[in-house]
């Protein structure tokens, strides 16, 4: 498909309407918009020297991330907790870019990663640490990337079913640890996991879809438990377990679509994660994965809108592209103003994925120079559908050695 950028002459016009009403809020998202239409009035003129903009410069995120990979910077001690996500987030954006770690540095990540593994099941955020849903479902994601006999392998997969036997409540929701918080990310992770792994049974999900329908808002999104607001993260969370659950007819997949597409800004082109707050990169896939999973779901009914895309890939794609690069360094950012992360470079490039691959039973939409294109994702576990594929496909046919109980 052609590319195309929007004239930002134009967009001006679609800036927040303060309604005669100033707020802390409104404020702010006046501030980003000005700051944002600079940026973007800025690139207009560059387009005249260099039609080829706007590129994703993918030699320095790449330079970037294997040097993460090998040794952290020192600002991330604070994320001593999260280590098996940093590696899932490096592994999966280098995987994006097409740019993977040779096999000894893969192989030195599985090692890692069983370091974190608990001897109760499941993987902690570190070595030593407690086991958790989150971390584990980074490492499972982690490893499947890693996509080695010897990845598959450090896996103990007997105690990860005792593991999320163990955070599943009689309601049919999952605690994200033991004596946890449940919500609705603690469901998607143990979904995810269990599916990819080969541990899924109905006895362990019984009654989680559910669970995860009672956390659908009046708004049409989800929220992380029943009765909290609608957000973008926990909507992907919902849909995407419902998906895997195959109980997608449970939800209201209309005001799910209707809350969806109010999401994405009309001046920025990102999405926010809920209403009345600001852009931001990360939701570039928390919000814009949940498309193709919707798209799906609608395409069972009606065929025709099977290359049906529901939101705007080019507006994401300038974004993420023209407002999220941290230049010349590399990394990607939340919004124009904040620094570089991981996690953001990780979920911004997801996102670009989406955003150029759409439901991904048509030609690729790439803004900008074809190079900017980037692999494609499974929308429902975030790695290559190859990837997925592989995993649960090896898990198959290599099952846990224990029957599954409580």
């Amino acid at each position: 498909m052609e590319n195309r950028i929007r004239c930002y002459e134009d967009i001006a016009s679609e800036a927040f309407d303060l309604e005669n009403y100033v707020s802390d809020t409104s404020s702010d998202q006046l501030d980003v918009e000005a700051m944002i239409l600079k940026i973007y009035k800025q690139f207009e003129k560059s387009t005249d020297i260099e039609p080829e903009f706007p590129v994703v410069r993918k030699r320095v995120h790449v330079q970037l991330l294997k040097d993460y990979l090998r040794k952290l910077p020192t600002n991330y001690e604070c994320l001593d907790a999260s280590r098996t996500w940093i590696v899932y987030w490096i592994l999966h954006s280098l995987w994006l870019l097409n740019d993977m770690p040779d096999a000894e540095t893969l192989s030195d990540a599985v090692y890692f990663l069983n370091l974190c593994q608990h001897e109760e099941g499941g993987y902690g955020g570190g070595p030593g640490q407690y086991p958790h849903l989150g971390t584990t479902y980074a490492a499972v994601n982690a490893l499947s990337i890693i996509g080695t006999e010897e990845a598959y392998n450090s896996l103990d997969r007997s105690s990860l079913q005792k593991f999320l036997w163990t955070v599943r409540d009689v309601d049919g929701s999952f605690a994200l640890h033991k004596g946890g918080e449940q919500d609705i990310r603690g469901a998607y992770c143990a979904v995810s996991i269990a599916k990819i792994t080969n541990t899924y049974t109905d006895a362990l999900f019984d009654k989680t879809a559910e669970w995860i329908v009672g956390c659908q808002t009046y708004e049409g999104g989800f929220g992380g438990c029943p009765g909290m607001e609608a957000h973008g993260g926990y909507a992907f969370c919902g849909i995407a377990s419902l998906a895997l659950l195959n109980k997608t007819q449970l939800c209201d997949i209309d005001a799910l679509l209707r809350w969806c597409v109010n999401r994405q800004m009309r001046l920025e082109g990102g999405f926010q994660g809920r209403t009345n707050k600001l852009v931001d990169g990360c939701y570039s896939f928390w919000q814009g994965a949940a498309f193709p999973i919707i798209s799906a779901i609608l395409s069972q009914d009606n065929k025709e809108l099977i290359e049906t895309v529901l939101f705007d890939q080019g507006a994401l794609q300038e974004y993420i592209i023209i407002c999220c690069q941290a230049l010349p360094s590399g990394g990607f950012i939340d919004k124009p103003g904040k620094h570089r992360d991981i996690y953001h470079t990780c979920y911004a490039l997801s996102g670009l994925s989406v955003a150029q691959h759409g439901t991904g039973a048509g030609d690729p939409f790439v803004v900008g120079r074809p190079k900017n294109e980037l692999n494609r994702i499974h929308p429902l576990y975030n790695v290559a559908p190859h990837l997925a594929y592989n995993a649960v496909h090896y898990f198959i046919r290599h099952p846990p050695p224990v029957k599954d109980k409580n």
